[in-house]
């Protein structure tokens, strides 16, 4: 099993941009909101097997919530655990609802030509480890702000976490995950600026074990 050879050490993501790492089973990542503001795409694929991934339809209906919290399992597309979240210092608010935006999405805001986008940066991330993905699942927008209000209706807006904070999420098999700093630039969810940022990750070795 390859490693990602970066345990314990900070990483970039860069702005706009997408990386990929292994990531063994137990080890602990965690994607740090270093401006305080800024939307991670977050994706897991099986290390040995990219057919199979981290699936939010799937994850939804196992923790019957669209808004995952500590102790709450990410589930794949086979409905078998991928990744528990251990630790949420930035507010805890996410998204499991949203597409990974792609060119067509830009285009109906109005862009004309190209925009960097997360699909893109899925496939380059997998792309720089020799691999690609069958498909784009629906990413874990980490420290993405979509309200649902009474109505059912959602709007799209600004991150509540702060500089620094961070989700630390455990892998429950050998995974291969991958990252883009959501280079949106036309609607206010990296916050009211729309200027995105770098973010960080790093991966260590798991301090407890599974729970039983």
């Amino acid at each position: 099993m390859k490693t990602d050879g970066h345990t314990n050490e900070i990483q970039t993501i860069p702005a706009r941009k997408g990386v990929a790492a292994y990531v063994r089973e137990g080890q602990v990542v965690s994607v740090i909101n270093t401006h305080g503001s800024q939307v991670v795409d977050t994706w897991a694929f099986r290390a040995d097997d990219l057919s199979e991934f981290m699936s939010m339809e799937h994850s939804r209906g196992a923790m019957q919530k669209v808004n995952p919290g500590n102790g709450d399992l990410l589930r794949s597309n086979r409905r078998r655990p991928m990744l528990t979240i251990v630790e949420d210092t930035s507010g805890g608010v996410h998204d499991t609802l949203i597409a990974a935006c792609d060119r067509y999405r830009y285009e109906q805001l109005g862009h004309i030509g190209h925009h960097d986008n997360c699909t893109d940066n899925l496939a380059a991330a997998l792309a720089s480890l020799g691999l690609a993905a069958p498909e784009t699942p629906s990413p874990l927008n980490l420290f993405m702000n979509i309200p649902i209000d009474a109505a059912g209706s959602i709007s799209f807006e600004a991150p509540v976490s702060a500089p620094g904070s961070h989700v630390s999420l455990r892998a429950e098999m050998d995974l291969i995950v991958a990252f883009s700093a959501c280079p949106q630039d036309l609607v206010p969810i990296n916050g009211a600026a729309c200027v995105p940022t770098d973010a960080h990750y790093r991966i260590d070795e798991a301090t407890a074990g599974k729970p039983g």
